[in-house]
């Protein structure tokens, strides 16, 4: 399944690639390859032993490369995911946070982004084609990226493995792909629901500004229910589309119950979600947003769009959807949410009913399942 000469190589052998052959244990530890002695350095606990002929050998852990085209200064969703698999994979491999792959040792490929790390994965199809590689398919990927972009359609190709983050979404791939494919739902820790005021209807939102988040949807609801003094509107989110912080900049001007507060750590951020009385979510693209997910495990109800990525966390009989850019329709929902109790509580039991599908330790189980499957895989078919 390896490649002898690539010292990064797995030694599983694979039927029909070229096995590893194992290190000369008649010969002392000093004369082990100098790729073999920085792995079993790196890290803590990053190698298990092996006794042969009174020798102990040190075994190096697989060692999981993480590439995300977004790294901690994105403070966006895939940077979430890729910090939180990295630390559960910490228990059983050696991981690398890196935002493009150039090259750097490592026994297997996890890339976040089929269009974004187009280059990482073609790049590491080429040099390492016995080595397993996985791409996560992220909302753009899922409902844009791959109908029409020819990177990220050879993603799609080289794959061993597609990981997608919703229940629906192996369904919404190409027919042709959806057998390599399989579903990891993201966790989040769960928080204490509050008790909330009822003086008034706090809802938040929470996403940068950009097209695919539709915040317009947010703003023309907003402007609907300008006459309630009793609604107030918190977002949060940096401006990456100028022209859509600048409508938010007026909106605020206008309605002063609407409140842009920028972006905001995540720790700050989640205590705002736990606090509102509703989340709203107005994307018209999705591949499993983190922001749901966190307000379904703080006990906050979610207002959202219907669509796939929406309702594969939400399930397809939940009461809180409204379709894609439709103001009107959301801010009749809002005021639903403020007006009839019984139909918030609603949402909030649809919404405690979901929780247990994004606890951590089923996220972990699932990963660790995807990470021993792919290091066993035979990838034979880019060895040609």
């Amino acid at each position: 399944m390896r490649n002898p000469s690539d010292p990064s190589a797995c030694s599983k052998p694979s039927n029909k690639c070229r096995s590893l052959d194992r290190p000369d244990v008649s010969a002392a530890s000093s004369s082990l390859d100098p790729a073999w002695r920085r792995f079993t350095t790196r890290g803590e606990s990053s190698a298990d032993t092996e006794s042969t002929a009174g020798i102990t050998l040190s075994m190096p852990r697989p060692l999981v490369c993480i590439v995300t085209p977004a790294l901690a200064g994105a403070n966006n969703g895939n940077w979430q995911t890729a910090k939180r698999w990295s630390q559960m994979l910490r228990t059983h491999y050696r991981v690398e946070l890196l935002d493009r792959w150039q090259g750097e040792p490592s026994d297997v490929l996890v890339a976040l982004h089929a269009r974004r790390s187009s280059e990482s994965i073609a790049r590491w199809s080429r040099d390492k084609p016995r080595s397993p590689l996985a791409v996560v398919l992220t909302g753009t990927d899922l409902y844009r990226d791959i109908h029409v972009d020819p990177g990220a359609q050879r993603s799609l190709e080289l794959a061993d493995r597609l990981i997608v983050l919703h229940e629906l979404a192996v369904a919404d791939l190409p027919v042709q792909h959806q057998a390599k494919a399989v579903a990891c739902l993201q966790s989040t820790s769960t928080r204490l629901e509050l008790v909330k005021t009822r003086q008034h209807l706090r809802c938040i939102m929470v996403g940068h500004l950009r097209e695919e988040k539709a915040p317009q949807t947010y703003f023309a609801a907003a402007r609907k229910l300008v006459h309630r003094s009793d609604i107030l509107f918190d977002h949060i989110g940096e401006a990456l589309d100028p022209t859509l912080g600048e409508k938010a900049r007026k909106l605020a001007h206008e309605c002063p119950r609407y409140r842009w507060l920028g972006a905001l750590p995540h720790e700050t951020t989640r205590g705002r979600i736990q606090s509102a009385h509703v989340l709203v979510h107005t994307s018209r693209i999705e591949g499993g947003a983190h922001v749901v997910m966190e307000a379904i495990c703080s006990g906050t109800p979610v207002l959202a769009t219907r669509i796939a990525g929406n309702v594969g966390m939400l399930g397809v009989d939940y009461q809180g959807y409204l379709e894609p850019a439709d103001g009107d329709g959301l801010a009749i929902l809002i005021e639903r949410c403020r007006d009839q109790p019984d139909f918030l509580r609603e949402l909030r039991d649809q919404c405690a009913a979901r929780a247990p599908l994004f606890e951590p330790a089923r996220e972990r189980t699932k990963l660790l399942a995807v990470l021993r499957d792919l290091l066993g895989t035979d990838t034979s078919a880019r060895c040609q």
